[in-house]
């Protein structure tokens, strides 16, 4: 006795026992065969029928013989036995890994389950078995051992064979665990059991011989890492490294250990995962490995094959002795998908080692994983000056001069998480060598339009995106109303110092978020305000599509609402709500049930708003219009002023782009007081008086003004009376210039 050279020779020594036990009952059953070879499995003769009838029930022909042919059959196999035992043990000691072992201790597989699975192992070793089999079948076509065959050659008796027919059972461990499977005729779908061939599973043919390769029909979704990082490396936080790290000490009694690490993307839940698996490695046999399963991309290819393929997932992991990640965990925990959670959950119940969940979603198991250690954790976004320090690792470098304080306001304005910071480095750092090379620092710009490049887009079905294009320079607002939109900015930039380093935050029961309502008549300046801050912060705006919000049907206005706050959170957004009273309308005296849904509406809105962390802004034609619970707990209220002639003077001068020709003769001191009207009113009659100064081929003159306000006020729906521009025609004619003639009159 020595020890195995390698995990193939005990493969070998072990198959000789077949051999042996083949050999034996092919020798009888050529002693005892009275068929003509050439016809054989061809037709019954009469004389083999009888001999069929004289049989006695469950025993082959070649098993029949003398007790004493049996036993020395039995005696050689039995010493063949102990030989390959004693070496196998040998090799241990000896610190040899032998897979067929290492198969038959994971499933606690017994000498009867073992054996049939070599005699199916036996013709992916050597085709010759498979003419062996079909001779002992008695019929050329089945080279493949039927059920009736490995009980025959592995039982001792007609009762021990009948009792071996619960081998094959679903639940038992050859079946279940997929090591072996039935291949039945495609013409007789219906045979019986012992009838039905059996082969061993293809992954499990090539664990055996030597290979660590993933199961060729798990790969299209899953993947195997060998992590090396330690919890110590990701700086977390220190009660939460402690706890994580306390998850996978001490014996739990054979229950797996599952942890649901919930959070946003970027958040470090892979990481963790990894971290934990080498945590909870450290006395493995060979190097720590994890299998990550994308749920995700597993559903996309069809839930009919679900359980078949998260079975194979849980192989694959018993072979490769790994712990199991699966990602996109929500995708189970919709209704529809109830039954496949289910059979997901008493899946992962009888893991043996850790498994990770990761999703968005919060989840906690009812009535399920009662087998299992469970806790869930929940993965935050980092604080601002935490943020500060990911992005000046990231662009570490990359920039030509120290932006300290840019970074630390970039930091409060957009909340990502580690994995989106880093993706947005790199996304900056594209678009600097795309700009002037590869050479190129990374600029400030650049990486606000990374940030906004790398936010969630998904807003775009339920609202419109505004690219800002006023400033401050733009709007002409009392000044009063000018700072308090300054503050407004100010609140975003410092609301993460105020409410994290400065400790407000723990003084709130709600949201650290910006809600503002801008209220005054339209054209008034409340949407170019809200552009205003949103390229002040440089961040995105989009306007509510209010049509594609409200809906008649109860409580369908309340999910496309949940959809646009639940995207704004990943995209960093200005949420603008125009004409707001239509959502935020006063809550009414409830009379019927539409009064008490549209009052559910109201004061769901109220408490999204408050949950929000980012910037909302309602803008209102009417103040009184606005439910006062929603105006009592609003941050900022800026009230927009009809213009008065001074501001109307100032509009004037403000809304032409600098590189538009004018006459200098023009009065604008003269339109603003004689017109009261709005800046948006104003902002129209300057293009509308641009295109006719393109069509005359001139400058823009008073004369274009006149055509211009005078369309506008019909849009308004004002009547124009004689001599209503007359006033201002005389005092140019006084010039020397006639710019309008004939009366106007709008009937």
């Amino acid at each position: 006795m020595g020890v195995y050279d390698g995990t193939l020779a005990h493969l070998l020594a072990e198959m000789e026992r077949v051999d042996l036990l083949l050999r034996a009952q092919v020798t009888r059953a050529r002693q005892l065969n009275t068929v003509d070879e050439r016809f054989q499995g061809l037709y019954i003769s009469e004389q083999e029928l009888d001999q069929l009838l004289a049989r006695p029930n469950g025993v082959p022909s070649w098993a029949l013989g003398s007790d004493e042919y049996r036993g020395r059959v039995a005696s050689g196999l039995e010493a063949l036995k102990r030989n390959t035992t004693a070496t196998a043990d040998a090799s241990r000691r000896a610190g040899e890994f032998l897979r067929l072992r290492h198969l038959v201790a994971l499933y606690g597989l017994d000498t009867f389950e073992t054996d049939c699975l070599l005699v199916c192992l036996a013709p992916e070793l050597d085709l010759r078995y498979e003419r062996i089999y079909a001779y002992l079948q008695d019929d050329v076509t089945k080279k493949k051992p039927s059920v009736d065959l490995v009980l025959s050659l592995l039982s001792s008796s007609p009762y021990e064979k009948l009792l071996g027919r619960f081998r094959f059972a679903d639940d038992a461990p050859l079946v279940r665990a997929r090591l072996i499977e039935f291949v039945d005729d495609g013409f007789l779908p219906k045979q019986p059991l012992l009838a039905r061939h059996l082969r061993i599973d293809d992954r499990i043919v090539a664990f055996l011989l030597g290979s660590d390769a993933v199961d060729v029909r798990i790969r299209p979704f899953s993947s195997v890492v060998l992590p090396e990082v330690r919890l110590d490396a990701l700086s977390l936080d220190r009660e939460l490294t402690r706890r994580l790290r306390g998850f996978t000490e001490g014996e739990t009694a054979g229950k797996s250990r599952v942890l649901y690490l919930q959070g946003a993307y970027g958040t470090g839940r892979r990481a963790v995962a990894r971290a934990l698996c080498v945590e909870s490695c450290s006395g493995c046999r060979r190097r720590p490995a994890l299998i990550e399963v994308d749920l995700e991309r597993l559903l996309n290819g069809g839930e009919a094959t679900f359980a078949s393929s998260i079975a194979l997932v849980h192989r694959e992991a018993t072979l490769q002795d790994s712990a199991l990640l699966f990602t996109g965990f929500d995708q189970l925990l919709t209704d529809a998908r109830r039954l496949l959670l289910d059979e997901f959950v008493r899946g992962i119940e009888q893991r043996a080692r850790f498994v990770f969940l990761s999703g968005d979603s919060v989840w906690e198991p009812r009535d399920a994983l009662r087998n299992a250690v469970f806790a869930r954790v929940q993965m935050t976004r980092p604080d601002a000056s935490r943020r500060a320090e990911l992005w000046s690792a990231a662009i570490a470098g990359a920039m030509d001069t120290d932006h300290g304080t840019a970074i630390r306001e970039l930091a409060s304005k957009f909340r990502f998480s580690p994995g989106e910071i880093r993706d947005a480095a790199e996304t900056a750092r594209n678009l600097a060598h795309w700009r002037q090379g590869l050479a190129a620092p990374v600029t400030l710009p650049d990486i606000y339009e990374a940030c906004r490049r790398r936010s969630n887009q998904k807003l775009g079905s339920l609202s419109r995106k505004i690219t800002p294009g006023y400033r401050w320079s733009d709007i002409v607002l009392p000044r009063n109303r000018l700072q308090q939109l300054r503050d407004i900015c100010s609140y975003v930039k410092h609301r993460d110092q105020v409410f994290g380093e400065w400790g407000f935050g723990h003084k709130r029961s709600h949201g650290n978020g910006v809600n503002a309502l801008f209220a005054g008549p339209s054209g008034t300046g409340k949407t170019m305000a809200a552009e205003i801050i949103a390229g002040e912060l440089s961040l995105d705006l989009y306007k509510i599509d209010l049509s594609t919000v409200v809906s008649k049907f109860i409580g369908e206005t309340e999910k496309n609402l949940s959809r646009i706050f639940t995207e704004a959170e990943t995209s960093n957004a200005i949420l603008f709500f125009d004409e707001a009273d239509a959502l935020f309308g006063k809550r009414s005296e409830v009379k019927d049930s539409h009064d008490r849904y549209a009052n559910i509406e109201v004061g769901y809105l109220l408490q999204r708003i408050e949950e929000y962390d980012g910037v909302v802004i309602l803008a209102s034609n009417f103040k009184k219009n606005i439910d006062e619970a929603f105006v009592r707990r609003l941050q900022f209220v800026i009230e927009f002023p009809f213009p008065g002639a001074t501001e109307r003077r100032r509009i004037w001068d403000v809304v032409w782009p600098k590189e538009t020709p004018k006459d200098p003769e023009i009065d604008f001191g003269a339109l603003a007081e004689r017109y009261e009207i709005t800046g948006g009113n104003i902002r129209n009659i300057a293009l509308a008086s641009a295109f006719l100064a393109a069509e005359d081929g001139r400058v823009v003159t008073m004369e274009h003004l006149f055509s211009a306000t005078q369309r506008e006020l019909q849009k308004m729906g004002k009547i124009v009376v004689d001599g209503a521009f007359d006033p201002l025609a005389e005092r140019s004619q006084t010039a020397g210039r006639s710019v309008f003639k004939g009366a106007n009159r709008v009937s």
